[in-house]
């Protein structure tokens, strides 16, 4: 059981400590976009429920892979909060809180918000590519697959927590995310879930990317001069300059007898 318990601590314990500060300076204003996402998911459940409602909700949040690109690039931030048809609305909702909420106490809203779009991008542009490459290529789709109605977060989600995971060194659980959505397409073998590794790969490029700009900055600071010396630095005295040879002893002092 210990063993178990030192294991969290080391794969989760950095994320829960970024988390739980975040938290404990803003209180109930630690994640008002996630909140707002919630309300929005919500709304669009209820709105695309009515007979009256369906239609404008397609219209502004649902991507096909057959619609033009324009329109498709358009509706993908909608997109993200319209839930999938096929799978219950509280699997949204719970995805949203517990992974976006982390990502915004730990990132910030807009590095959330940017690793969200790319995600879920990645999964719309990739269903493009594979419709075009066809059934016979390793990573292609079969043409019906144009017209299956993409939305919902778990793109998104998926995306956040495998960033979330590298970032804070969660490895292990990057892993079983990956394994998980490999799993699904093995099984499964459709459009959801091919979308979720395109938004893997995608997010996996811009973790290496974001380690390699780090990393050159750790190797190249750049100093502030206006910054103070480092805490338990004594400041350095000026050695007094001794007069030199053929100087005079009035010259900027007084003779000493």
């Amino acid at each position: 059981m210990r063993t178990v318990v030192r294991w969290a601590r080391a794969e989760w314990g950095p994320l829960y400590g970024a988390a739980r500060a975040t938290l404990a300076e803003r209180r109930r204003w630690a994640v008002p976009m996630t909140v707002a996402a919630v309300c929005l998911t919500s709304v669009a459940q209820i709105v695309q429920n009515q007979a009256w409602g369906y239609r404008p909700v397609q219209d502004i949040g649902a991507v096909r892979a057959e619609d033009p690109l324009w329109l498709a690039l358009l509706r993908t931030p909608v997109s993200l909060f319209v839930p999938a048809p096929d799978l219950p609305v509280w699997g949204a909702l719970a995805q949203i809180l517990l992974v976006l909420g982390l990502a915004e106490l730990c990132l910030g809203w807009w590095r959330t918000l940017v690793i969200a779009y790319a995600a879920t991008l990645a999964g719309t542009l990739y269903a493009r590519v594979g419709i075009a490459l066809g059934p016979g290529s390793p990573l292609g789709l079969p043409a019906a697959d144009a017209r299956i109605v993409d939305t919902g977060p778990s793109a998104a989600v998926v995306g956040l927590a495998v960033f979330l995971g590298w970032r804070y060194r969660a490895y292990a659980t990057v892993a079983a995310v990956i394994a998980a959505i490999v799993v699904e397409v093995v099984l499964k073998n459709n459009l959801a879930g091919r979308e979720h590794l395109a938004a893997i790969a995608a997010v996996l490029v811009l973790c290496a990317v974001t380690d390699a700009l780090g990393g050159a900055h750790r190797r190249h600071p750049h100093p502030d001069p206006a910054r103070p010396a480092a805490s338990g630095a004594r400041p350095r005295r000026t050695p007094p300059v001794s007069p030199t040879r053929g100087e005079k002893p009035g010259h900027g002092r007084k003779p000493t007898h």
